[in-house]
Formats: structure tokens, C-alpha cells, sequence
């Protein structure tokens, strides 16, 4: 029951959220799984490892997937992104700690980086800080 009613929130918040708070939402993901990831490698648990980083993979795809192509940043995004890809399947593929927490320090620096932005976009006010709950 609890979860089912969880369920329905999380998708009438995802219905109802802005552009922007949907990319910040999903950068809250892909963090999560990407301190999964890094939980399972230091546990040598290769299987989570593998599940959480695909889906770190999967979040930075779709960023680079609805990137508007003629914003003035999105050929310096894709390369990031780019970049984030191989640095996870690089820890995925050694069993390495490392490259998933550097992908994990850029993903909270983007974070912060796309709430900044959407603050200046609402005109100083934004409710991404809720979203974290």
C-alpha cells in the first residue's frame, strides 16, 4: 500500500515538473546509482556494480539524447557526457573505484550547476530543493 501510493506520487511529480526540474531530478538519480555503484565495487558485489553504473550510463544518455543541439553548449555537454560514458565503463569494465568518483564529483557539480540556473531562470526562486525529499 505505502508503496503504491509512493508510486503515485513520484509519477504526478514527474508529470507535473518543469524541463528543469526534470534534468535535476535526473541528476539526483544518476548520482544515487553512481554511489551504488561505487558501494558495490568496494564490496567487490560486481553484479550491483554493474546494475547501478548502466544506469548512471542510461540517465547520461538521455541527457545527451534531449540536449537542444542549438544551444550554444551542447557540443561541450555531448563531449561531457561522452566523457562521463567511458570513465563508467572504464570502472565497470577494471572493477575501479576511481573513475565512477570522479563521474560522481561532475555529476554533483552539474547538479548544482542546472539548479543555479533554473533559479535564475524562475527569477531567483526554484522548488528543486524539494525534489531531493
Amino acid at each position: 500500500m505505502l508503496q503504491a501510493q509512493r508510486n503515485r506520487y513520484l509519477e504526478n511529480t514527474v508529470q507535473t515538473a518543469s524541463p528543469a526540474q526534470l534534468l535535476i531530478m535526473l541528476c539526483d538519480g544518476a548520482i544515487r546509482f553512481c554511489r551504488a555503484g561505487i558501494e558495490a565495487l568496494k564490496t567487490t558485489n560486481y553484479q550491483d556494480a554493474n546494475t547501478s553504473l548502466v544506469k548512471v550510463q542510461d540517465i547520461i544518455s538521455e541527457f545527451a539524447i534531449t540536449i537542444d543541439r542549438n544551444a550554444p553548449v551542447a557540443s561541450d555537454l555531448l563531449k561531457l557526457y561522452e566523457y562521463f560514458n567511458h570513465r563508467l565503463i572504464e570502472a565497470n569494465m577494471k572493477k575501479s573505484i576511481e573513475p565512477a568518483e570522479e563521474v560522481l564529483g561532475y555529476l554533483m557539480q552539474l547538479k548544482e550547476t542546472w539548479m543555479q540556473a533554473a533559479k535564475q531562470a524562475n527569477g531567483g526562486t526554484t522548488s528543486a530543493g524539494a525534489m531531493n525529499g
